[in-house]
């Protein structure tokens, strides 16, 4: 198999100061800590030209460079899976992940997974994420739904990462959330890093560490206070950047967590409109197609369950605002 090339990136900004492992991941440069540490070991990694090693410490201005060596053979199995795809071509596949589906394998889910599906589906995948990721571009929470990308080459999946890392494509996710939202609008600027007592969680913290988080949010309807709960609020959230956890984080941050979230949330189940999953589904997606320049633009309507939970309240409405008066029709099924 061919040379993969390189991929370059610029320090500047959060970057700055950050481990070598750990920024090449928190910009997506590469899809995991652990496959950026297998690169430096590799001498696959050069900062301005020199080989590092995993500790070395990112400074303002440093050009670092990724060199991805061929593929190697994959125990990665093919599983028939069912996937429900909305665009295909010889480049790109957007699909709908459901609830409940790992994007990759991991410690604990190593079948079943969307990896497993797409091995199943095509022979060509991009290779730029490492052998246990073919053709991934972004992930989505096991328990979050909706529109997600594939690259079938790596010229594909260099491109849609990059767009990513440009905020070129525009991701959009529909949260209902528990309590009034006052604004019709609201940006959550807050660095959000790993939970020092609890490391299966995100929080919100300049320690050291810590990345720069943004989302922008409007609100499309508020919902009236019941006998058990203080009310909702559906909102379209984007993110300006694109940390794990980062809508379920900033949510909880403004008191206002996602409703049915088993982590972040308030873990009641009649509060929660009976989910057991968080009300998170990635709705919308529109990008410039990364050969031919086509726009695309895709509306994932809301899953069942999300849907049933939404109709559960929709007597105690207090309203849409314009924003959603335009949307809400376009994803309820």
């Amino acid at each position: 198999m061919t040379d993969r090339g390189l991929l370059t990136h610029t320090v500047r900004g959060d970057d700055v100061g950050s481990r070598i492992d750990v920024m090449l991941a928190e910009v997506d440069l590469v899809a995991s800590r652990a496959l950026a540490q297998k690169l430096i070991e590799r001498n696959c990694v050069r900062v301005n030209g020199q080989t590092v090693n995993k500790r070395y410490k990112v400074r303002s201005g440093d050009q670092v460079t990724v060199e991805f060596p061929p593929m190697q053979p994959s125990d990665l199995a093919a599983e028939d899976v069912a996937l429900d795809i909305r665009f295909e071509d010889s480049d790109m596949i957007v699909l709908s992940k459901p609830a409940g589906m790992v994007v990759h394998p991991a410690h604990g889910h190593w079948s079943g997974t969307l990896v497993n599906a797409l091995l199943a589906h095509s022979d060509d995948l991009g290779t730029l994420a490492g052998e246990e990721r073919p053709g991934i571009v972004h992930r989505l929470d096991k328990d979050t739904s909706g529109l997600m990308m594939v690259a079938k080459n790596d010229d594909a999946q260099r491109a849609l990462s990059s767009g990513i890392q440009q905020r070129l494509i525009d991701r959009r996710y529909l949260a209902l959330v528990h309590g009034r939202i006052v604004p019709d609008t609201g940006l959550i600027d807050a660095p959000i890093g790993r939970n020092a007592k609890d490391r299966q969680k995100m929080w919100v913290s300049d320690t050291a560490g810590s990345r720069h988080a943004v989302t922008s949010f409007r609100v499309l309807e508020r919902f009236e206070a019941g006998a058990v709960d203080d009310g909702y609020t559906l909102i379209e959230c984007k993110l300006q950047t694109g940390r794990t956890h980062q809508i379920r984080v900033h949510c909880a941050y403004i008191l206002h967590p996602v409703v049915g979230d088993p982590l972040y949330g308030r873990r009641r189940l009649k509060d929660d409109l009976d989910l057991t999953r968080q009300f998170l589904h990635s709705y919308s997606l529109t990008l410039e197609h990364p050969r031919t320049g086509e726009s695309i633009a895709l509306i994932d309507p809301l899953p069942p369950d999300l849907a049933e939970a939404l109709a559960s309240i929709a007597d105690r409405t207090d309203g849409r605002t314009p924003a959603g008066d335009e949307i809400v029709p376009t994803v309820q099924t």
